[in-house]
């Protein structure tokens, strides 16, 4: 509208220079000429559609015309339409001049400002948008706690105070360097029989710890599983407080006793609530991708051998997003930055279970 409202303008001007030498008679058969178009046009259309900017230049061209006067032009639309669209118009120059006139509102919080609340409030959930007014007055930094609310609000963050209760997932990730977690998960050899593993993960490195694998998951068989796993964490010096379980039956009361002797808690999950154990859940899942489901497993023993050689593989070589690509026992080395190095790789690799895993690795 704003480029075709000064062409028409333009173009009307023109055809308006071009009357000036044309006679009287000339202007009169020229006009009816146009008024018998316009009648042919108006039986074939039953109602013809009109630009923004044609109703702009139409009502600036003929608002001033007395009614009784439009009433006699064969106009497209009725005098009254005209009359309208340059009401229409002039509401609408009168509001955009008077909001070009009046400043609205305050003006906008620094990007600094509003990064800083929303820093303030996923460091500290716990805290309401009086208690980050707080910490910005004592930082020297002057809004309204009003403000921090608004701010809050447009990001999605309850202001308060219902970001005062600490969910589950916030809870894993903040105890994670204390947190263990176990599951039972079954393994079918080809005779049919299933085999029950017994897995613990550490929630802070991704290591994993299998305990053993049985047909019968009996109370002492499970409770000396915990035991061993007990000295195997003590002599990695392992600071656990938490252990996140099931409510599976296996799990008995000597089982919980064996880690509460040592000041580790026993958390167990809700009903049919698998996310609150997904740490080892998602690795029950990669340990069936990669290694269950691409093996015939012939029996107990078979299966004990390829959990060990998986165990050795996960927690020494394989990358994993939470740790940066670094595996649980091995970090990150340092990148290579010299061109020649990486135009001259020699990368050897390792197989493990009959080419089933592989580990890549620099040549010596």
């Amino acid at each position: 509208m704003l480029l075709r409202l000064p062409y028409l303008a333009m173009s009307s001007v023109f055809a308006f220079i071009r009357l000036l030498p044309m006679s009287d008679v000339d202007k009169e058969i020229e006009i009816l000429t146009l008024r018998h178009q316009l009648a042919v046009l108006q039986r074939q259309i039953d109602r013809p559609r009109v630009a923004p900017a044609d109703r702009a230049f139409l009502a600036a061209l003929l608002h001033r015309l007395p009614r009784a006067r439009l009433r006699q032009l064969h106009l497209i639309v009725s005098p009254d339409t005209i009359l309208r669209w340059h009401r229409d118009l002039m509401r609408r120059r009168h509001a955009d001049g008077a909001s070009r006139r009046k400043r609205a509102g305050r003006p906008p919080t620094r990007r600094a400002i509003q990064a800083l609340i929303l820093r303030l409030a996923h460091e500290n959930p716990g805290w309401g948008y009086r208690r980050i007014h707080g910490e910005l007055a004592a930082l020297g930094i002057k809004v309204a706690p009003s403000t921090v609310w608004e701010i809050l609000r447009a990001h999605g963050i309850e202001p308060a105070p219902e970001r005062d209760h600490q969910t589950w997932a916030a809870f894993l990730r903040s105890q994670a360097h204390a947190i263990l977690a176990c599951d039972f998960f079954t393994a079918t050899t080809l005779n049919g029989a299933s085999v029950y593993v017994f897995a613990v993960i550490e929630h802070a490195n991704r290591r994993i710890h299998i305990l053993g694998a049985t047909t019968h998951p009996t109370a002492a068989w499970v409770t000396q599983a915990a035991r061993n796993l007990v000295m195997d964490l003590q002599d990695a010096g392992a600071n656990v407080t938490c252990l996140i379980r099931d409510r599976d039956s296996k799990y008995t009361p000597a089982f919980d006793a064996v880690f509460a002797a040592e000041g580790i808690e026993t958390v167990t999950t809700g009903i049919r609530v698998p996310r609150m154990n997904s740490i080892i859940e998602r690795w029950v899942q990669t340990c069936r991708h990669e290694l269950l489901d691409r093996t015939l497993i012939w029996n107990q023993a078979h299966l004990l051998h390829a959990l060990g050689e998986f165990e050795s593989f996960y927690n020494q070589h394989r990358p994993h997003r939470t740790l940066h690509s670094a595996a649980p026992l091995r970090p990150v080395p340092e990148p290579i930055t010299e061109s020649g190095r990486v135009d001259r790789l020699d990368i050897h690799r390792r197989d493990r279970l009959g080419g089933i895993l592989h580990e890549y690795a620099h040549a010596a």
